[in-house]
């Protein structure tokens, strides 16, 4: 029989359920069965594309192409669970798909309803995600809190899969709020309410992860358990850590979450092997050794806008048994200010990411002059793989007005274009170069002995591309050419020749970083940064740090 997991959170949102969810994942992972993940997001946009990184954070893209929401990062980063389309439901995709089957007259004339066909529709999706005879158990995420409107469907849903499969094949994990007064007394209450209204729409959470500042003592989860109905061994303390995110699971192991579940769900499974996430966090929080990396980008006020690139920089640090502090810097204050050497002070590699639009380009033009012309590392990343180009074009080749069509349609110089198919596209959504393709590296680079392999595949979100016009003359002033697709038509990565790391890439690799499998790229950005200065002593006064760097939530 098939085993579900129901993930869901009350009293407020961005508690931490991707990352409490992941967190279980790879529990049961490490205990030796098979998962697989689905995100619910109860939004009515049929997948996170046309989303700003001001609303909703970084889009994460799958290997089929899919534009889906951030935590399905960090599913990848916890578990092996596959990921596609099929991970991620919307409360668009689902209204879409009931309202085409009505249109076909697949529904013989009935009235079309949210109970029984948009919860059909929603048991259905969820089913397809485990239905493989290898799958053990599959998480759902449900997003948003109990409470909210546009989860109801959901909630409701997974309240009928209890009653179809049975309470041993289906359990909930509730996550809330423990919060703590201006005394520090922490309040129970927040909890108590939540749990009451997961309950008057006919759901008993199973478990609590019960998010704190600090743990909660014995007293406390008593007093939480018999309010709730959960039983006291299934209140678990969800407190802030002291090293990284990737100690969650640790945490939630001591305290026995993997076995409370495997009881619940009646699963024999092998004793968990712990001892990977053990290292990742023996190394983030013990080594003296650290490096500095900028990430110069267009979306720097939300941290969630490049969550990817942060947590796989810091992967790259656990490859080097080093720790990594990020400085963020927004690239349009760089458009005006006067010294870069004080910018950059202390600053052991760059890293541009991926963006849209014009703001702040000449910021990230001047930031990749400035460490090619100084030697610093320096990794572009889709965008920053244009801005190199870009910014080789006007200072190496002396053609002041070359720009990307995207920013100056009228330059003389297009050395980023559009793609040809795409020039008479206005529908954004799902129009791009999406999903994983593969490249061809070439021999004697840089970027093939990183991956030790001619043939890569990876991940890309782009419309615009290196214009082959320009190709020749960049390659041969010094812009190598080290990647392209298998047929040569398009460039998929560039260097600087004689500098002592300088790589830009048309297409994502933090989307395939793990803390325990580090992508190649950044786990040599970070060997760079460490040869290029130096590493420092983590003892000596730091800088504010990003705030994935910090003692994170669960």
């Amino acid at each position: 029989m098939r085993k579900y997991i129901f993930v869901t959170g009350g009293v407020c949102s961005s508690l931490g359920k991707g990352i409490a969810a992941a967190s279980l994942g790879s529990l049961m992972e490490c205990r030796g069965l098979s998962v697989r993940m689905v995100k619910i997001d109860p939004y009515i946009n049929v997948d996170a594309g046309t989303m700003s990184p001001y609303q909703h954070g970084e889009v994460y893209v799958t290997d089929d192409g899919a534009e889906t929401d951030l935590d399905l990062g960090n599913y990848a980063r916890y578990t092996m669970s596959p990921l596609s389309r099929a991970n991620s439901i919307t409360t668009g995709q689902i209204y879409q798909e009931v309202i085409q089957r009505e249109r076909e007259g697949r529904y013989l004339g009935r009235t079309v309803q949210v109970i029984p066909h948009i919860t059909d529709r929603i048991k259905q999706r969820i089913a397809m995600v485990g239905d493989q005879p290898d799958v053990d158990v599959t998480i759902v995420e449900i997003g948003g809190t109990v409470g909210d409107i546009e989860s109801v469907p959901f909630l409701e849903a997974a309240r009928q899969m209890v009653h179809e499969l049975g309470h041993e094949n289906v359990i909930f994990v509730h996550l809330t709020l423990v919060p703590d007064t201006a005394g520090g007394e922490l309040k129970t209450k927040p909890t108590q309410h939540s749990v009451k209204e997961m309950r008057e729409i006919g759901v008993q959470p199973d478990i609590l992860l019960c998010r704190a500042p600090v743990a909660l003592n014995e007293e406390l989860r008593r007093k939480i358990a018999l309010f709730t109905n959960v039983a006291m061994d299934a209140v678990i303390s969800a407190y802030d850590v002291q090293t990284t995110i990737y100690e969650i699971p640790l945490v939630f192991h001591a305290q026995q979450l993997d076995d409370i579940v495997l009881r619940k769900l009646q699963i024999d499974a092998p004793p968990a092997d712990l001892s990977e996430w053990e290292h990742v966090v023996e190394v983030l929080r013990d080594s003296k050794r650290m490096v500095t990396v900028a990430v110069v980008g267009k979306y720097i006020d939300l941290n969630d806008s490049y969550k990817s690139i942060d947590e796989a920089l810091f992967h790259g640090g656990v490859a080097n048994s080093v720790r990594v502090q990020l400085r963020k810097i927004d690239s349009e204050k760089l458009e005006k200010a006067e010294d870069l050497d004080e910018v950059f002070q202390g600053v052991d590699a760059i890293l541009v990411p991926g963006g849209f639009g014009s703001r702040g380009i000449n910021g990230m033009v001047r930031t990749a002059n400035y460490a090619r012309t100084h030697a610093i590392p320096y990794m572009g990343i889709c965008l920053g793989m244009q801005v190199m180009v870009i910014e080789y074009a006007r200072n190496v080749l002396g053609f002041e007005d070359a720009d990307s069509t995207e920013f100056g349609p009228e330059s003389g110089h297009p050395v980023v274009s559009l793609l040809e198919e795409q020039v008479n596209i206005k529908n954004y959504g799902g129009t791009m170069r999406l999903g994983a393709n593969d490249s061809r590296l070439m021999a004697g680079s840089v970027i093939r002995k990183l991956y030790g392999s001619e043939t890569i595949r990876e991940r890309h979100r782009h419309r615009y591309e290196f214009s082959n016009q320009y190709r020749e003359q960049l390659h041969n002033a010094g812009l190598l050419v080290s990647g392209v697709t298998p047929d040569d038509s398009l460039v998929e990565s560039v260097e600087w020749n004689g500098h002592p790391w300088g790589i830009g890439v048309q297409f994502h690799p933090e989307f395939q970083s793990k803390p325990v499998a580090t992508h190649p790229l950044f786990a040599g950005l970070i060997a760079a940064a460490c040869t290029s200065r130096g590493a420092r002593s983590a003892e000596r006064p730091q800088p504010q740090v990003a705030e994935s760097a910090l003692p994170a939530e669960s």
